[in-house]
């Protein structure tokens, strides 16, 4: 099916507004194939070329042709034309809509999400449950990797500002009383009682952040209702409205910026170094404006939040 479903299949319906930021396996199946559409795969790690896609899906690649091939940390947003340029290798056009997925569920197509926001593309939305809800049912699948896209797309990176934030932004936040940083790792890394899984990583927090793990604000790899999931941020930072979100690389702090999309807040922020810059010892330099060092970046471990 693959390439045909990419031209668009006879007949297919048209694709209308997004629904949200989020849509299911059913929305995204009774549009597939229609002109303008673009459903792109955004698995990361284990996942990544595991040999199934959904039709006619091309690749989001986090880990090459789109991110910072120069950046010390991994998954690091590249630059303006970079990000132009590699999506108008898979075909964006500035007029279409996408669907990113990936095949944890929900893990890194939060993050897919979040980079084409970050350039002013706000035709964006999760696949809910990810490749797991569509294989489950049945839905047309492809395997192997895509073939070459037949057309260029016209799609121009517009980079907004403050969707993705540094080091130093990040240490003013954990100052405001107002604001707040979300970490979305597990409980374990946060209180460093369980290891890094990079190498040469301190273990522990940033003083003053608050844990909300990923996880939590999904079930069975769907993200919970907005009730539910504003009810899990009230529980973690209270009333507070400004939220900034960080992870062990940039990834997963998407996820928690998806939930807080869902759940009404507006004005949020991700920590793109995230844990792999600012858990990075005092003999490395990192990739934000001002290179701060460990002295800038205080690491504690145990239990946190305010």
């Amino acid at each position: 099916m693959g390439e045909d479903v990419r031209a668009g299949r006879e007949g297919a319906a048209d694709i209308g507004a997004l629904p949200g930021p989020l849509v299911t396996a059913g929305w995204l199946a009774a549009r597939l194939g229609a002109p303008g559409l673009l459903v792109l795969d955004a698995s990361v790690g284990a996942h990544r070329g595991s040999g199934t896609r959904i039709a006619g899906a091309g690749v989001f690649d986090i880990d090459g042709a789109l991110s910072d091939p120069a950046a010390p940390v991994p998954h690091t947003m590249p630059d303006a034309a970079r990000f132009t340029d590699g999506m108008r290798a898979l075909g964006l056009n500035d007029a279409d809509t996408v669907v990113v997925y990936d095949a944890a569920g929900i893990y890194s197509s939060a993050r897919a999400w979040w980079m084409l926001r970050a350039m002013g593309f706000d035709r964006a939305a999760v696949l809910d449950g990810g490749l797991p809800a569509w294989t489950a049912a049945g839905l047309p699948a492809d395997e192997g990797a895509p073939g070459p896209v037949p057309v260029r797309g016209d799609f121009t990176a517009r980079p907004r500002p403050g969707l993705l934030v540094d080091a130093g932004t990040v240490a003013e936040a954990l100052a405001d009383p107002d604001a707040a940083v979300l970490d979305a790792r597990t409980r374990g890394r946060f209180e460093g009682t369980e290891p890094e899984p990079r190498a040469g990583l301190r273990g522990g927090h940033m003083p003053g952040a608050v844990s909300l793990p990923f996880g939590r604000l999904q079930d069975e790899g769907h993200m919970l209702p907005p009730d539910e999931l504003r009810a899990a941020f009230a529980g973690a930072v209270g009333d507070r409205e400004r939220l900034y979100f960080s992870c062990g690389s940039g990834v997963t702090a998407c996820v928690l910026a998806l939930g807080a999309e869902l759940a009404g807040y507006r004005g949020t922020a991700v920590y793109d170094g995230s844990w792999s810059e600012w858990g990075l010892p005092a003999t490395h330099s990192v990739h934000s404006a001002d290179e701060a060092h460990e002295a800038d970046r205080p690491v504690v471990t145990g239990p946190g939040g305010r």
